[in-house]
């Protein structure tokens, strides 16, 4: 094991940054909700691009 650590030290740090990451991820989407918006955050950026393509590149 790396630096000489035992298997058991070493697994339970494995288990304890495997369950932390996916707590952290959990609790971001019920908090922040960070893909509610999605679909209008497409939408807008579609409308963007295609107003973007009309007009033409701003730098030739």
């Amino acid at each position: 094991m790396p630096a000489g650590v035992p298997w058991s030290t070493y697994l339970k740090f494995v288990a304890a940054a495997s369950v932390s990451m996916i707590v952290g991820a959990q609790a971001v989407h019920a908090v922040y909700r960070p893909l509610d918006d999605l679909d209008e955050l497409v939408r807008e950026e579609i409308e963007r691009l295609k107003k973007e393509r009309e007009i033409g590149p701003k730098y030739k």
